[in-house]
């Protein structure tokens, strides 16, 4: 697994206002053996009102259906026996701008 690789991931449900499902998700590193730390996606478009969210519409590359937001201010830690398969890469440019929002969210 790679900074930047976008996988199909099961991510468990929980009773608050994180993402949960099956989903792509962005890997942004791998934490310890067994776990990588995550940007979750969704489709609904209508997230893009939150800030720390990314645009990425589908490409070749990515393997992306249709257009999904990443979620930044929702990435998490996952085991890795919740990740079910790559589905493709992000984009050069999405990539730097990802980068670019963590260090803005995560003030540093």
């Amino acid at each position: 697994m790679n900074k930047g690789e976008i996988w199909l991931v099961e991510i468990p449900s929980s009773d608050g206002h994180e993402q949960g499902g099956t989903r792509p998700a962005i890997i942004l590193t791998e934490a310890q053996p067994n776990i990588a730390i995550v940007v979750p996606c969704t489709s609904n478009v209508q997230a893009l009102r939150f800030p720390f969210t990314i645009e990425i519409k589908p490409t070749n590359r990515n393997g992306l259906n249709g257009i999904s937001v990443a979620l930044v201010f929702h990435m998490r830690a996952v085991d890795k026996k919740r990740m079910v398969r790559k589905i493709g890469d992000l984009d050069n440019s999405v990539f730097k701008e990802l980068d670019v929002m963590l260090k803005k969210l995560l003030q540093i």
